[in-house]
């Protein structure tokens, strides 16, 4: 009956997109070129997306690109996550077999989690960074493959796609930079309302500069009849173009359905205007057996393998063939690329005839699907078989056998890193559980479907699966997978059930849990769930639970609290830790014990045995925690002046993170490596190592790290907008939720110094006074010294502006009483010590040379070579004040060292600084890059004129315009136009701010400002 036309019902001619099919051409040019491109293709279903990516994979494929090609299921949570990424790589190992080995080479475990024909995926304990430990592999794999071929990755279906896959690309259209790989995913714009979880996803990929967005458009009415000729291989009468134009409204899916069903003995005007009715014309004139199958088909899946439906259909096998043959040839469903099995050749016709099943015949099939393949797991792939077994019992409502098979399926979730599907499964196994026999229950176990096993003592092999293991499973699946709001919601149901049954060991745990999502939502610190926790093991025996409550304390007391209660529950948690033979959490409290030791002044004990601990989980492979160690040990060397011995240590942890896709301890040693750079004098460097931290870390911490370190060199070079954007971006990162002092001492440190550059003394006042107010804890001393030697050379630099006096006093009081408490353990901070409180003598005018020479020789000693050049530059000063020929022949040579540091570094300020203390003494550093360290006369650089000099130097002064203008003899407006020039010229919102800019300058010396100009 459906005769020859309806196996043409596809048009053999490709009609229109050529626009489209030009920008998929030109972007592909560009990924053979090696420049990688991403690309978003949306449009509503059947409008000839699938189409027209098959038009560009052949013509891709002529040109020796290599096609791999995805497709999300639309079974959400019950199918296989990862699932568009898995079959990709399946087929880009299948095409380029030693490229790909090359490229997974080492990291076969992790990968196994996409891709199960790799090997087993690594076992142990899982981790935040595990998700984008896997992501960063993954890009980094599709990248090496494509080093050598073109590759065209396509993803269709994202309006299906599961949250795992919805994120793995996000990460991959952010990170993707090298190799000659084009990605191109589809999704239906019709499906995606405004709660559709991928509206947000493409609003951040529109964000992009890397991604281009296309929207696939309906056909003209000339391209309806140009599809029209092509199906039916004849030009067809206008009339009825125009009517399949009108009701297909230009949709090429809808111009095929009309143009067969118009032409193989149906009636047009029979046709409802109902989509699903127009959708199910053609299935309804296949033979019984066939619309049979369709409909088996139909609630199987996105695709169906053969043997299945043959264990499903209940049909003789010639008779199934004859039946797939009918549905075949009359282009309903259509055999998949790898010939194993069947799917619907639109899923438009697969919805309706899905929706076209009575209730009592959708879980009929789905109890045949699962019966089958419990009979025999081989008639579907092995990494899908519990997938697939659990969405099958569940759309069956067995809740009996459904539970198990969902638990199953969250397991391998689990595996996979598919933390937001674990949690989807969780939670439905939840749902089913009041609903289950007493008995299935009982006969579950902890140890099958949990990591978080029950922390009561219990034997996980014998004590029964609790309704709380699936709770403690749920908020941990919920913060790996970044879904820390249900995550919350769970703690707080689950602690409301342990108030009526009380287990304290189990509460103090997810108190714990609650402790770290407080933090990661920006709720608080976390602390007061921290200390409930401790509240409820104080007194019980050593658990598992006990030292990692203990290990958790002793880690947040070391950021926010440094001191010794932190010591102690560091040393309670590593104790417990070996009693209970919890080595991970052992390993964890040891590196936290050990830094707490160095920040009490013990460096050496407290380094050896981060060295040990740093050995002990490389060897034992304890990734997440050698990963700390190989940030926390360069850092606590850094913090006793060791910055040459951290810095290779640091790029040894730098390529171990990136091995392991540890992306937050990788961006935290970009950023201690900036540190160390800058210290030892290598800032270009520096520079580009802070840029890294920015981009590769997961979190927002380490990101604001970097900021703040690109902040700190703008500032030493000069440029202030710049260091005023980045201090805002790190501030932004940091947030306000959860100070810590390793982030708001250095903070203020920078705020103050920009505060400071541009004269506004009473804000740097500020930043310090509220710094003073917070205190210093032991063990802050590698942050507060920079921010006390800061404040203190801005209270000496603002000496001369007689509106810095006020309060002067006072806060140099407050500064002296904190610098004598702070330690001095290590000789870095004895020269800090020493710096600090001869800037403090500068601001009272009481320095000379015997208070600069011990700093300059303490800093001779330590490789600082910016800190060197500064202080060098005080003394020099201090030895042209007393004015022997000695002394200013020793003046000479310490600015010409001075200023050569300054030049090679970039260091502005001090360049300049060195150059008119030059200038002023009538020095030549004729050895020295005079030139290159500032203009002869910094107010001619300024652009300022001989008569706005004058005026600014009365300004300086104090003086109004009226009495400027008395002095100089010129009106009152001219003199107001003159100031106006003036703070145009220096960039300055006001006469204060220009009074403050030229004494930095050290334009006019203290005798010109008081004693004004004879009238």
């Amino acid at each position: 009956m459906l005769g020859p036309v309806e196996t043409k019902s596809v048009s053999p001619v490709f009609v229109g997109r050529g626009d489209e099919l030009r920008t998929l051409d030109d972007a592909f040019a560009r990924a053979a070129a090696g420049e990688p491109q991403a690309l978003l293709l949306g449009g509503e279903a059947g409008v000839g997306k699938t189409r027209l990516v098959e038009e560009f994979a052949l013509a891709a494929g002529r040109r020796a690109a290599v096609v791999a090609l995805g497709g999300c299921v639309e079974i959400g949570a019950d199918g296989l996550p990862f699932a568009p990424f898995s079959t990709a790589l399946r087929a880009l190992r299948e095409a380029l077999p030693e490229e790909f080995a090359a490229a997974a080479l080492g990291q076969e475990e992790e990968l196994a989690r996409l891709l199960p024909e790799l090997g087993e995926a690594r076992a142990g304990r899982h981790d935040e960074q595990g998700v984008a430990r896997l992501f960063e592999l993954t890009v980094r794999l599709l990248e090496q493959v494509a080093t050598g071929h073109p590759v065209v990755l396509v993803l269709e279906d994202l309006h299906w796609a599961d949250a795992s896959t919805r994120h793995l690309l996000a990460y991959l259209f952010r990170t993707l930079r090298a190799g000659r790989l084009l990605v191109l995913a589809t999704y239906r714009s019709d499906d995606i309302h405004r709660r559709h979880p991928l509206r947000p996803l493409l609003a951040e990929l529109d964000r992009l500069r890397t991604v281009h967005r296309l929207e696939l458009a309906r056909f003209t009415r000339e391209e309806v009849g140009r599809q029209i000729a092509g199906i039916l291989a004849a030009e067809p009468d206008p009339a009825q173009v125009d009517e399949i134009f009108e009701r297909s409204d230009g949709n090429a899916f809808f111009v095929e359905e009309l143009a067969v069903a118009g032409c193989c003995g149906g009636s047009r005007s029979g046709l409802t205007d109902s989509l699903r009715d127009l959708l199910l014309v053609r299935v309804e004139t296949l033979p019984d057996s066939a619309q049979r199958v369709a409909r088996v088909v139909a609630e199987g899946g996105s695709t169906v393998e053969y043997p299945l439906i043959a264990a499903v259909a209940q049909l003789t096998e010639d008779d199934l063939i004859e039946a797939l043959r009918a549905a075949v040839g009359a282009n309903i469903l259509a055999v998949t690329p790898s010939g194993a099995g069947y799917r619907f050749r639109h899923s438009l016709v697969r919805e309706a005839v899905a929706d076209d099943l009575l209730p009592g015949e959708r879980s009929r099939l789905n109890r045949r699907y699962a019966e089958a393949l419990e009979a025999d797991p081989t008639l579907v792939a092995p990494d899908a078989r519990v997938t697939r077994l659990a969405s099958y019992w569940y759309h069956a409502h067995d809740a009996a056998k459904a539970l198990p098979a969902v638990l199953d399926a969250s397991v391998v979730a689990r595996r996979r890193h598919a933390y937001t599907e674990q949690l989807r499964l969780l939670e439905r196994a939840m749902e089913l559980w009041d609903s289950v026999p007493r008995e299935v229950r009982c006969a579950l176990r902890p140890v099958d479907y949990t990591e978080v096993y029950p922390p009561c003592g219990c034997d996980p092999e014998t004590t029964p699966l609790r309704y709380l293991d699936l709770m403690a499973e749920a908020a941990v699946a919920g913060r790996f997978g970044g879904e820390r709001e249900r995550a919350l919601k769970i703690t707080k149901r689950a602690l409301r059930l342990l108030d009526d049954e009380p287990d304290p060991l189990r509460a103090a745990w997810f108190w714990v849990q609650r402790s770290r999502l407080v933090q990661a939502q920006s709720r608080g610190d976390g602390w007061q769930e921290l200390a409930t926790a401790q509240d409820l093991v104080r007194g019980l025996p050593p658990s598992e639970v006990h030292a990692e409550v203990l290990a958790h304390a002793a880690n947040w007391s070391m950021l926010h609290r440094p001191g010794p209660e932190a010591v102690a529950a560091a040393e309670q948690a590593v104790q417990y830790a070996r009693m209970v033979g919890a080595r991970d959490i052992e390993l964890h409290a040891r590196l936290t014990l050990s830094g707490l030791k160095v920040d009490s002044g013990d460096a050496e004990t407290g380094l050896a045995e981060m060295r040990q601990v740093l050995r002990d989980t490389l060897a034992e492979g304890v990734h997440h925690t050698a990963g700390r160690a190989y940030v926390n040990l360069p850092s606590r060397m850094q913090t006793v002046g060791r910055d040459r011995e951290a810095a290779p240590l640091l790029r040894e942890g730098i390529a171990f993170a990136r091995k392991h896709g540890l992306l937050d301890s990788e961006a935290w040693a970009w950023g201690n490596l900036s540190d160390a750079l800058y210290s030892l004098g290598q800032w270009p460097e520096a520079a580009e190592a802070a840029a890294h931290a920015t981009r590769v870390g997961h979190s927002a911490k380490p990101r604001g790290a970097g900021a703040l370190k690109l902040a700190r060199l703008a500032l030493a070079r000069g440029e202030l907008a710049e260091a005023g954007h980045r201090l805002a971006a790190a501030r932004a990162h940091y947030g306000t939720h959860d100070p810590m002092p390793q982030q708001s001492l250095p903070l203020a440190r920078i705020a103050l110094g920009i505060a400071a550059a541009q004269g506004r003394i009473d804000d740097a006042r500020a930043e310090l006074l509220q710094a003073l107010d917070t205190g210093f804890p032991p063990g802050t001393h590698a942050h507060g010294w920079p921010l006390l030697l800061s404040a203190a050379t801005a209270e000496a630099d603002a000496r001369a502006l007689p509106a810095a006096d006020a309060g002067r006093a006072e806060i140099l009081d407050r500064l002296a009483g904190v610098v004598r408490g702070l330690t001095i353990c290590a000789p870095l901070w004895q020269a800090y010590d020493h710096w600090t409180r001869a800037e403090l003598r500068r601001a009272e005018g009481r320095d000379d040379v015997g208070t600069w020479s011990p700093v300059v020789a303490a800093f001779e000693c330590l490789d600082r070579p910016y800190d060197l050049a500064r202080t060098r530059h005080r003394l020099a000063e201090a030895l042209l004040a007393e004015g022997g020929d000695d002394e200013r022949d020793r003046a000479v040579e310490l600015l010409r060292l001075a200023g050569a540091v300054a030049a090679h570094l970039g260091a502005r300020p001090l360049a300049d600084a060195v150059t008119r203390l030059a200038q002023r003494a009538r020095l030549t550093l004729s050895r020295g890059p005079r030139e290159a360290l500032a203009p002869a006369d910094p107010a001619a650089a300024l652009g300022l004129t001989s008569r706005e000099r004058d005026v600014l130097r009365l300004v300086a002064a104090g003086r109004t315009n009226r009495q400027i203008a008395g002095e100089l003899f010129i009106s009152p407006k001219t003199a107001s136009v003159h100031v106006s020039n003036i703070l145009g010229k220096l960039g300055v919102s006001g006469r204060g701010e220009a009074a403050a800019v030229a004494h930095r300058l050290e334009l006019f010396t203290s005798q010109t400002l008081t004693a004004g100009t004879p009238g």
